[in-house]
């Protein structure tokens, strides 16, 4: 038996997700997140990292997005409609499989860190952190992510998704696809359409309602 173990708020949602869209049977143990924002002691249990998602089927206890995403896809995704075989456009699938954490998603985390700096020190140094803090994001993070949001927005431009059709590739790419569309409320048309387009569906909207319900 397949079991999805779920961290409420985190990238797990991808993989609750492809699971609705491959229309397997599977379980769900879900795990709520500590008073600190932190994942549960018992996820140590399933991995030592304690980090979701975590996958496991029979035997074998997979991490980290990417590869439980291209796990299910050779496994199970028996009629290869999630991955994409023209050369050009597998080329594009390992691209963003690779990109969505390897570089858009640690300045994301890099920000929501950095916004939590003041309320993690004392008082009396809270004016000399966010001085410090509001350069960092000035003069690194903001820039960057602008790039970031330009490139993504040209890529999108006069395509449906990532990698020729819908593939795991989108499934991968949506968690920072959608905090940045919350971030840029709607100033970038491409990038809300797609956003808008991968919420609607049948899959998407099953997994939402599962999570929603645990």
């Amino acid at each position: 038996m397949i079991t999805l173990h779920h961290l409420e708020h985190s990238r797990s949602f991808r993989i609750l997700w492809a699971l609705e869209e491959l229309g397997l049977d599977y379980q769900i143990k879900y795990y709520k997140r500590t008073s600190s924002y932190e994942a549960p002691a018992e996820l140590k249990k399933i991995h030592p990292l304690g980090k979701a998602p975590i996958l496991t089927d029979g035997d074998l206890t997979i991490t980290e997005s990417a590869v439980i995403l291209d796990y299910l896809q050779e496994k199970y995704d028996v009629n290869k409609k999630f991955k994409p075989e023209q050369p050009e456009h597998l080329m594009q699938y390992n691209y963003w499989m690779h990109y969505a954490e390897g570089s858009l998603m640690p300045l994301l985390v890099m920000n929501l860190v950095l916004s939590q700096v003041s309320a993690k020190v004392p008082f009396l140094i809270q004016p000399v952190a966010n001085k410090i803090v509001k350069g960092v994001k000035a003069g690194y993070i903001t820039p960057r992510v602008c790039d970031h949001i330009e490139f993504l927005e040209s890529h999108l431009s006069g395509r449906e998704y990532f990698a020729g059709d819908f593939s795991f590739a989108d499934i991968q790419m949506s968690f920072p696809i959608i905090a940045l569309q919350e971030r840029v409320q709607g100033q970038y048309l491409k990038i809300k359409d797609y956003s808008d387009k991968i919420q609607q569906r049948p899959a998407f909207i099953q997994a939402k309602i599962k999570s929603a319900d645990l």
